[in-house]
């Protein structure tokens, strides 16, 4: 059907234009043939028709206006290759819209393929925005084979990026890790602006090279005067990284005086810094002055007083921010959980994991993971095993929190089974999974299971074995009596014998009464870490259990000669969210009286069932002076006070200082087992959780 030209031919501009369902501007032509003949396609009175330019006319001589003429073929060539050019520029607007497109969407391998199609076919004309989002699509799947091709088909295309795109490309490069093409295409920049800086500096600092960050920052400095609270920020973040507070504190002072120290980025970073480096009054100090505290700010300071072990003021921190109505995130609770973790203290973990699920991150890998961790700690490894069986996406580290919790409850069994199952789901171990499955294989002596596993380290997986890996396999041998071969093993190591290798050979020797071997393992501990009390105590213990006594009296002579003091023992219990402290011999608690009455009838107990008390003992952590109040240890009045107070079913939890001493072992063996509580103990050497007269470690710690 022909659409009547005719009555349009005689009409005004302003006539067609009322006419028309587009409002459009007339007053040039090409504006009307834009607007109104787009593609081919004329839109009138609401009706839509295909009408080529050439039918199309109008009365543009009324408005002073002369109609553009038709251009006329003079050869067949020429019109052939006017076509192919349009037909090529349309091809190339097609593709170059369907990959944008994909990248909006994120589907940037599909990008990627259909790139493919352009670097082919070389006529294809790209424009800037098809290149920044092919730069996203490297970006978002980390690509270094897509940034070569994509860098290729610039050059080859004769693409002459402007200031935008040479520092899209630089963040390409950084942000795909390739540092050193990076700074190469830095320093070939014509121009650089903030942004190249920033991008560069930030790349630096993420891939670890932070002296050569200093040293751009000086000459950032010199070109620019006023660098930006990001820059500030991320040289923090170097400073922090290197812990050296001397350059942080002038980045904080250049904050200040730029005007900027009141930033939220600045701030956050200011905190972080001043934590790593030890000056946690001082990050104290930054977060008081914050104008805005958000949740970056407190997760922050909560986490600058966990690192440095001050557990309950960042306890007190977490129920401020709480109070102060301030968001928490995944983050927030993750702290919190470790920090339970820590202190020992169900009750508050059991609120952090409400809280959890409360904030919908109750899937959240980082969090959960900490769960699992927590509860396999202290005794609720079913807890944790549910946790982990629920995490829709479990990653190398949840894998090994669970495996490590098997070996702590002395399951060993279960441990290495969960290790296989590891692999059959195609999770890649790394050499903590192999640390956690190896230790359960020593805690349950399954001796060939663990040597399997050790030799598949290298064979198998491609994981070279750690001093780590070594220890777990020399305390393997010391548990069997094995102990010229454990010490073959340390002599035969392919790197020099670390303190932890020493150890285990030094456990095997007291738990097997081999002194003269004992002694030597003390002496090279004693000789690595010359300044710490515990190894003198150690080698104190040694002398005296082999009659060496003027090798003890020379020992002791040292540690008055350098005011060196053992810290007495310490256990920690909760009751109630409220913490408790015991000492050996303390009488100093409220209810002195009644834990003593419930300790000596829970003695008077247990001897029934074969308790005696120990004499000497061979531990490192254990003074002459606590020697004599060894029915009143610090860990045996702590169990008495939990029994007193907490409810028949509760499962006990504590935490001691120092290495529990034999005689404490095997007593609260027995009152586990005539009580029927399970009571978990976690010491300076591992876990211990004792139920039904037994203990996890197999009494082998």
């Amino acid at each position: 059907m022909d659409f009547p030209l005719s009555r349009y031919q005689n009409m005004s501009l302003d006539q067609i234009q009322s006419s028309c369902r587009f409002p459009c501007s007339f007053t040039d032509p090409t504006n009307f043939r834009e607007k109104t003949l787009f593609s081919g396609y004329c839109l009138f009175n609401g009706r839509k028709w295909r009408t080529p330019f050439s039918r199309i006319r109008c009365s543009f001589l009324e408005q002073g206006l002369r109609p553009r003429p038709m251009p006329k073929p003079s050869k067949k060539i020429d019109l052939h290759v006017e076509k192919k050019e349009t037909h090529i520029r349309n091809s190339s607007s097609g593709l170059c819209g369907r990959i944008e497109n994909l990248v909006l969407y994120r589907r940037y391998q599909e990008a990627l393929d259909l790139f493919e199609i352009l670097e082919c076919e070389g006529d294809y004309d790209v424009g800037i925005s098809t290149y920044d989002g092919l730069v996203n699509a490297c970006i978002g799947l980390k690509s270094i084979r897509g940034v070569k091709r994509l860098i290729n088909h610039m050059i080859n295309s004769g693409f002459e990026p402007d200031q935008y795109m040479r520092n899209r490309v630089l963040l390409m490069h950084v942000r795909c890790g390739m540092m050193i093409d990076a700074r190469r295409l830095f320093d070939e920049m014509p121009e650089r602006n903030l942004v190249s800086w920033n991008t560069i500096i930030g790349g630096l600092v993420d891939s670890g090279d932070y002296i050569e960050v200093f040293q751009l920052f000086l000459l950032m400095w010199e070109e620019f005067s006023d660098v930006g609270s990001r820059t500030i920020a991320t040289m923090i973040r170097a400073s922090a990284a290197l812990e050296l507070v001397f350059p942080g504190r002038q980045m904080h002072s250049c904050a200040l005086k730029m005007g900027v120290g009141g930033d939220i980025f600045v701030s956050c970073a200011l905190i972080d810094m001043y934590s790593k480096c030890g000056s946690i009054e001082d990050a104290q100090f930054v977060f008081d002055e914050m104008p805005e505290k958000t949740t970056v700010g407190w997760n922050s300071i909560i986490a600058g007083y966990a690192l440095h072990g001050y557990s309950e003021e960042a306890l007190d921190l977490y129920y401020e921010m709480q109070d102060s109505g301030v968001k928490m995130d995944h983050f927030t609770f993750s702290i919190i959980i470790r920090v339970c973790t820590r202190l020992a203290s169900l009750e508050h973990a059991k609120q952090a994991h409400a809280g959890l699920v409360r904030h919908g991150f109750g899937l959240d890998i980082v969090a959960n993971t900490a769960l699992v961790d927590f509860y396999s700690k202290w005794g609720r490894i079913e807890d944790a095993r549910n946790v982990f069986e629920k995490m829709p996406c479990k990653n190398v580290i949840s894998w090994n929190a669970l495996i490590a919790g098997y070996g702590n409850h002395g399951r060993g069994i279960e441990a290495v089974e969960l290790f296989e199952r590891m692999l059959r789901e195609g999770m890649v171990p790394n050499h903590v999974t192999f640390l956690a499955v190896l230790s359960a294989c020593s805690y349950s002596g399954l001796s060939d299971c663990g040597w399997e596993i050790f030799e598949s380290m290298s064979r198998d997986h491609k994981v070279k074995p750690r001093a780590m890996h070594y220890a777990c396999m020399i305390e393997l041998l010391g548990r069997e009596g094995l102990l010229d071969e454990a010490f073959a093993l340390i002599r035969d190591a392919p790197f020099w014998p670390t303190l932890n290798m020493w150890a285990a050979l030094l456990t095997a020797c007291r738990v097997h009464k081999n002194l003269v071997l004992g002694k030597f393992a003390a002496e090279k501990i004693y000789g690595m870490e010359p300044e710490k009390l515990s190894n003198y105590v150690l080698l104190l213990n040694i002398y005296n259990s082999s009659g060496k006594l003027e090798e003890a009296a020379a020992v002791v002579q040292t540690l008055k000669r350098r005011g060196l003091r053992m810290l007495p023992a310490c256990t920690f219990i909760e009751i109630k969210k409220e913490p408790h402290v015991f000492l050996s011999g303390d009488k100093c608690h409220v209810q002195t009286k009644e834990i003593y009455e419930k300790l000596d009838k829970l003695m008077l107990e247990i001897s029934k069932h074969g308790y005696v008390p120990k004499g000497k003992t061979l531990l490192p952590d254990v003074e002459e002076q606590e020697e004599r109040m060894l029915q009143y240890h610090s860990e045996k009045l702590a169990v008495a006070f939990g029994l007193i107070n907490t409810s028949y079913s509760t499962p006990l939890q504590l935490v001691q200082s120092h290495r529990i001493c034999g005689d404490c072992h095997n007593a609260i063996k027995l009152i586990a087992m005539v009580t029927g509580r399970e009571i978990v103990v976690r010491d300076s050497s591992r876990f211990h959780r004792f139920k039904d007269g037994s203990c996890s470690c197999g009494d082998y710690w």
